[in-house]
């Protein structure tokens, strides 16, 4: 997908959001449910200004971050090799605010909407997206498996990235378990990402020093 398609979806998404938002704000309670814990159970409540306003301006702003990112990379020749999946990504983020924001507005509507067995599914399927655009990634300085030795070492890099893409889009897998076990959703969600995290931070640098003994 090219870039200005990105840009002009992301801003369209946050458009009718924010549009949705406002013409339902009579029916909004006083103070708007923001933000839920781990339970599902809400600890948050905003005005209407960010109960409304706050995920489409995040939209917009972190559309227009991400955009920016492979023209301020030293090694932005590397980026263009896998734009393509790099901009999927960035819009699947902007699909992913405006749903959690749809979903918000149905909550403060008074529907039971359980947070959990509806964001669990999406984030399974960001997990393993995680895992393709890790796989496509070529050395840069923002995207990707960014430690001392990948950095350092493209080799390492290629390496790192190749089992790190498997590791997350298993990730992803377990994620989707939750829908079957939302009793553990939350788990199945957490205890994956931090152990593909820990292992490929540990695998860079173990392939980092077969690399480079001496050192």
């Amino acid at each position: 997908m090219k870039t200005k398609w990105v840009l002009i979806i992301s801003i369209l998404l946050a458009l009718v959001v924010l549009a949705v938002g406002l013409a339902l704000e009579p029916r909004f309670p006083q103070e708007m449910a923001t933000h839920w814990n781990a339970e599902g159970i809400v600890d948050g409540y905003g005005s209407h200004f960010v109960g409304i306003w706050l995920l489409p301006i995040m939209i917009v702003s972190l559309t227009g971050l991400m955009l920016l990112i492979p023209s301020i990379d030293p090694r932005k020749e590397n980026i263009a090799k896998f734009r393509k999946e790099y901009n999927l990504f960035i819009l699947f983020f902007a699909v992913f605010f405006t749903y959690l924001q749809l979903l918000t507005l149905a909550y403060n509507l008074g529907y039971p909407v359980n947070m959990i067995t509806y964001l669990i599914p999406v984030f399974g399927i960001f997990i393993f997206f995680a895992g393709v655009l890790i796989g496509k990634a070529q050395p840069n300085y923002f995207i990707g498996i960014r430690t001392p030795w990948t950095l350092q070492d493209d080799r390492v890099w290629a390496l790192t990235h190749k089992r790190g893409a498997v590791m997350f889009k298993i990730s992803g897998l377990i994620t989707l378990l939750g829908l079957f076990l939302p009793g553990l959703g939350i788990w199945l969600l957490l205890v994956p990402i931090v152990i593909s995290t820990v292992y490929v931070l540990i695998y860079s640098y173990v392939q980092y020093r077969k690399l480079h003994p001496q050192i």
